[in-house]
């Protein structure tokens, strides 16, 4: 049985581009990172903050089905043949 935590590289890559979003957001909202034009910086934090949770969605749910997948295989067909 393959490891429940381990993930692909390109779900990995996701999760670390959201991650950064997610900073970028951050510093936009404190004012850490300048932008030219400060009027869209809330709406482009925003906009940051929500892509940054999209890019992070597919490792949450891959996770959640491989728990969900070791802790009930009854519900997925796959019983153990060794028995």
């Amino acid at each position: 049985m393959q490891s429940v935590a381990r993930l692909p590289r390109f779900i990995l890559v996701l999760e670390a581009a959201g991650g950064l979003l997610i900073l970028g957001a951050l510093l936009l909202i404190n004012h850490w990172l300048p932008l030219p034009d400060k009027a869209g910086a809330r709406t482009l934090a925003t906009v940051l903050f929500i892509a940054g949770v999209v890019l992070m969605l597919p490792a949450a749910w891959l996770l959640m089905w491989r728990t969900a997948k070791a802790i009930a295989p009854q519900l997925f067909n796959q019983i153990d043949k060794k028995r």
